[in-house]
């Protein structure tokens, strides 16, 4: 018995050094750099971002529906508003509608960067005027903050990346590293006539990029627990993208002799069988990533649990498994999105469809999702089919050791000093996909402060920005380009 006690107990203490030696060992990531200065805006820089947010250039899923004449005046908007720009910059209009700078570099061995945003937004829905306080496209300044749709998504980012550029110019900065602006015009729909044809159009150019920045993490307050810091979480991946159609056809008849499943009830069992059988969880990969980069900022505890997740992993998997957005970020989701079926009350319906979209982890694919409906559903009274032709896979993950992640979270810390940086996965979709054959460096990342409220703001009811976090954009981007030399 002894002998059994010594072991136990040996084994506890082994067990205890290993976790304090691994706790010991998690270094922070974060780096020390002095704050430097920020660009002094006026008001003048603030109602050019409110006057740019009154343009309606939206996007419909019927392209038909575009209003072409609020893209024109947005181009003339910003080469009044931007004259240095207008005149040291060279600008191609892809596509008619998209636009693409290049701000040529005094050393040619040295690969250009990219600096990427879009020019429409999304339809403003009627039924939720009301809640707006101020209307959704009049740009209205008022409490501290810019209102209106495209304050966060993403007009503010096309505007902060002007101002910058007509800063640097001003002040008679000339890279040595060429810069591109690129702002596709259906980053909302796709980017298909967009961003993909500017990415073509540089690729028969042959250019090859160092790195590409769009929007995608920004910072937040209050994301992770444990963490009083507002940390900026940088996409260095995004999850694919695929809508699969589920189709089932039945007799029809009168719903005084129903069979014992109709048409809706077999598709309704079949969703939720899919619900129940939710992806496998993986914490590796990007989500590791971003543990060990926020893990060695908590007290010992936390850190005890983070370094050790070989041990603990069910733990913090549980915990971030009680938020919806945490819980998204650690395998491929499942949202029923759109169900048919039925025409009158006493009829049995002889087809119900329903569409339900995926979002890819890294790891997974769209041939991966069809195989696990599949099986998971095992009924040939289902039809599978995609929605449409194209999906997207997941991309590819950028490297956080490499000297363009280095650069971004030098610059990030010295315009947020305040701030901690951490590599992220975007479960959106962006226009970065398009230029995957350009670079190996894709980062998602719009320097934007936000609180857990205001993500609901995008894409949705009251969105807006405020007018400090506008300004700290505009510093940012004048420092990366800076340090990009």
């Amino acid at each position: 018995m002894k002998r059994i006690l010594l072991i136990i107990f040996s084994s506890v203490l082994l067990l205890a050094a290993v976790l304090i030696f691994r706790t010991l060992s998690f270094h922070s990531k974060q780096i020390s750099v002095e704050a430097v200065p920020l660009y002094k805006t006026d008001d003048a820089t603030i109602q050019r971002l409110s006057e740019a947010i009154q343009f309606k250039t939206i996007s419909y899923q019927d392209s038909g529906k575009m209003d072409t004449s609020q893209f024109n005046g947005l181009h003339r908007f910003l080469q009044n508003s931007f004259p240095l720009v207008d005149s040291f910059l060279t600008l191609e209009k892809i596509n008619t509608y998209s636009l693409l700078y290049k701000w040529q570099g005094s050393n040619v061995s040295l690969k250009p960067i990219l600096l990427m945003a879009h020019q429409d937004v999304v339809p403003v829905d009627p039924l939720t005027l009301p809640g707006w306080a101020h209307p959704p496209f009049d740009g209205v300044v008022k409490d501290g903050f810019v209102f209106g749709r495209g304050a966060l998504d993403i007009k503010s980012g096309i505007m902060s990346e002007m101002e910058a550029v007509e800063y640097l110019v001003r002040e008679n900065f000339k890279p040595e590293r060429t810069v591109y602006l690129a702002y596709g015009h259906d980053e909302e729909i796709g980017g298909k006539e967009g961003a993909f044809k500017i990415a073509k159009h540089l690729q028969e150019q042959h250019v090859e990029l160092e790195f590409v920045i769009d929007e995608g993490g920004s910072i937040i307050s209050g994301i992770v627990p444990g963490i009083a810091k507002p940390v900026a979480i940088i996409g260095i991946a995004e999850k694919g993208y695929v809508s699969l159609e589920l189709t089932v056809e039945e007799e029809g008849g009168h719903s005084s002799m129903p069979p014992k499943q109709t048409a809706i009830g077999i598709l309704s069992a079949a969703i939720s069988k899919l619900e129940t059988h939710s992806f496998p969880t993986k914490m590796e990969g990007v989500g590791s990533a971003m543990l060990d980069y926020v893990g060695p900022e908590m007290d010992f505890g936390m850190r005890l649990v983070f370094a050790n997740r070989w041990l603990f992993g069910p733990v913090i998997e549980s915990q971030l498994d009680k938020k919806n957005s945490t819980r998204a970020s650690m395998h491929t989701t499942i949202a029923a999105t759109i169900f048919k079926s039925g025409e009158k009350e006493n009829v049995l319906p002889i087809k119900a469809s329903a569409v339900i979209n995926f979002r890819i982890m890294s790891g997974d694919s769209i041939q991966g999702v069809i195989d696990f409906v599949k099986t998971v559903l095992n009924d040939e009274r289902i039809k599978i089919g995609m929605t449409s032709q194209f999906g997207d896979e997941p991309s590819f993950v950028s490297d956080t050791e490499s000297e363009s992640f280095k650069l971004l979270q030098k610059t990030t810390q010295q315009i947020f000093p305040d701030v901690l940086v951490a590599p992220y996965l975007v479960l959106g979709a962006t226009d970065s996909k398009h230029y995957k054959n350009l670079t190996k460096n894709i980062f998602r990342f719009e320097p934007t402060r936000l609180v857990d409220a205001d993500l609901k703001r995008i894409h949705g009811t009251d969105e807006r920005i405020s007018i400090e976090s506008y300004k700290e954009s505009i510093s940012f981007y004048i420092q990366l380009i800076k340090n990009s030399n």
